[in-house]
């Protein structure tokens, strides 16, 4: 890399004339908050393991709740493949079988997504007010009382509103342990902890698959009521975990409170691990970011996630998340019912779901060695190119006829590939965009809106998707890789000009990158002063300094430890 190819970008000083009148000891922080950026840049995987185990447990704690969704969730979309549930809530079709509506099918899974719209819009302003800590014990809570309408639920009705009432505290679930970790744990470890929820997701799948694997089948009303059942086994032990757990220091110093702040970031710590840590070099550097962003923007209201700098950065978390909704993971999700609709019989339905949720477990362990040597953007961008061409192929198959046997282990040896590159790429990477991307102050409003995005896309791909694969709807059948293929391509395209790439930067500096403009895909090369002014209060993007390109081969070599 050639030093012209290097620009550098630093602190406005109108923003350095607010961060010295907002900080009396200005010039004390930014020493301090200085050191503590150095020793996060210069940290290794292993050594932030040994310096934040503790925040590692707690991280890992919260994110068990996301089991429990990831289980709940596959428990809608796969129990339409079951007999006796289709009996229970389903009709009649002409030739005696029974099945769900495509209707009813897109009405269930969007009825869960209603919950989590509302659930989530709550998060960001309960969060914000009460810390994560106590809203995530509040959720699960309430997941442990509306179980009972959904266990207890005599029609497709009461079924309905159940799930509706569950989607509230799932809201909550997939935001707060994604925000929590970023907060948590130092530059090496974050992509570590974000990515670790999608993990927990294909836990909470494959343990979904594997019950619904052993009673799905029964005739009885125990097919489906035995799953539902299980939830209750998640939410109090993990209530009364969190009960324990330490606030987020950033939170703390968001409102002021740093000596609490100190408090728990020693409990999150272990600091004789490493001997350059300082508690009060690390709260010196979450001061210095939240002024830095405060100097930019006060507010910290939803409308303020769609200013200035602010809406690139929401603009960046949305689409990261609905490329989930439209790349084509709905066949993921619905995976049962699509082996059973490609010619599959529902007991290797079934076990080929389970497969693929164990294939989609692994990808994610792939994932946490690839994220910190290429990168999120390169991950992500390649793997929508991959899942394209994939999709093309399983629609090409859906051409062949039905009772072609080759095929249809084609289709389901296809779709199993297409779960190991999703969670190997666009899967996990998700959540550590998602959780990067945004402003400190803006985070959980930011993330909260791009999540409710994505349920809105999720939304919509649940009214298509059912009646893509209903043998009484439009009865597409494998074709839907097709439609898929497209919708991808289409993510693939943005992704490329707009996903830009966060690796080894702290939340100063991605503030910095922001607020200067730097295109998507010059992130990676830009070095970021967050300590010094430059004497120019506008954008100055392609700045050349002197000595940029030995410290630009630091920061893109800092992850490689």
């Amino acid at each position: 890399m050639s030093r012209r190819n290097s620009s550098v970008v630093a602190v406005d000083v109108d923003q350095q004339r607010k961060l010295s009148v907002a900080m009396p000891d200005h010039k004390q922080v930014n020493h301090d908050a200085s050191r503590a950026t150095e020793m996060e840049r210069n940290m290794s995987l292993r050594e932030g393991i040994k310096l934040y185990p503790k925040a590692v447990a707690w991280s890992v704690l919260l994110s068990t709740a996301i089991i429990m969704e990831g289980f709940d969730k596959v428990l809608i979309g796969s129990l339409f493949a079951a007999p006796a549930f289709k009996q229970r809530y389903g009709s009649q079709l002409p030739d005696g079988s029974w099945e769900i509506t495509a209707a009813w099918q897109s009405g269930l899974t969007n009825g869960a997504f209603v919950g989590e719209f509302f659930g989530l819009l709550l998060n960001g302003y309960i969060a914000d007010r009460f810390g994560y800590r106590k809203t995530m014990m509040g959720a699960l809570f309430a997941v442990n009382l509306f179980i009972f309408i959904v266990f207890f639920a005599q029609n497709i009705e009461m079924l309905l509103v159940g799930l509706i009432c569950c989607g509230v505290p799932w809201g909550v679930f997939q935001t707060l342990s994604c925000t929590y970790a970023a907060e948590v744990t130092p530059v090496p470890l974050r992509p570590i902890l974000t990515t670790y929820v999608n993990l927990c997701w294909v836990i909470g799948q494959f343990l979904a698959s594997g019950v619904l694997k052993g009673v799905a089948l029964r005739p009885d009303q125990w097919a489906y009521r035995i799953p539902y059942a299980l939830q209750w086994l998640w939410p109090t032990p993990i209530l009364i975990g969190i009960y324990f757990a330490p606030e987020s220091p950033w939170w703390l110093v968001r409102k002021g409170r740093d000596e609490a702040a100190k408090f728990m970031l020693q409990r999150l710590t272990s600091a004789d691990k490493h001997p350059d840590f300082n508690a009060d070099e690390t709260i010196a550097m979450m001061r210095h970011t939240n002024e830095l962003e405060k100097a930019v923007s006060e507010g910290t209201s939803y409308l303020d996630c769609f200013r200035g700098t602010d809406l690139r950065r929401t603009e960046i978390a949305a689409m990261t998340w609905f490329t989930q909704a439209f790349c084509g993971a709905a066949l993921i999700g619905n995976s049962t019912y699509f082996f059973v609709q490609a010619g599959l019989d529902e007991s290797n339905s079934f076990s080929m779901s389970l497969g693929q949720y164990a294939i989609g477990a692994v990808g994610v362990l792939i994932a946490w060695a690839l994220i910190p040597r290429v990168g999120r953007r390169t991950l992500y961008v390649f793997g929508d190119l991959a899942m394209v061409v994939i999709l093309c192929v399983i629609g090409v198959c859906g051409i062949l006829p039905k009772g072609n046997t080759g095929a249809q282990w084609a289709i389901g040896a296809l779709l199993l590939t297409f779960a190991c590159v999703y969670n190997i790429t666009v899967g996990p990477v998700c959540y550590a965009i998602v959780a990067e991307i945004p402003s400190t102050r803006l985070r959980q409003k930011t993330v909260v809106l791009a999540r409710n995005f994505y349920n809105i896309a999720s939304c919509v791909g649940n009214v298509l998707t059912p009646r893509m694969l209903n043998p009484g709807a439009w009865n597409w059948g494998a074709k839907t890789g097709f439609f898929y293929a497209g919708t991808c391509f289409l993510c693939f395209v943005w992704a490329f000009f707009r996903l830009p790439e966060p690796k080894g930067r702290t939340y100063a500096e991605l503030d910095i990158l922001f607020e200067k403009k730097v295109p998507a895909r010059h992130f990676k090369r830009t070095v970021v002063d967050s300590f010094h002014g430059d004497g120019d209060s506008g954008s100055d993007y392609g700045v050349e300094k002197n000595g940029a390109h030995a410290y630009l081969e630091a920061v893109n070599s800092k992850d490689m430890a």
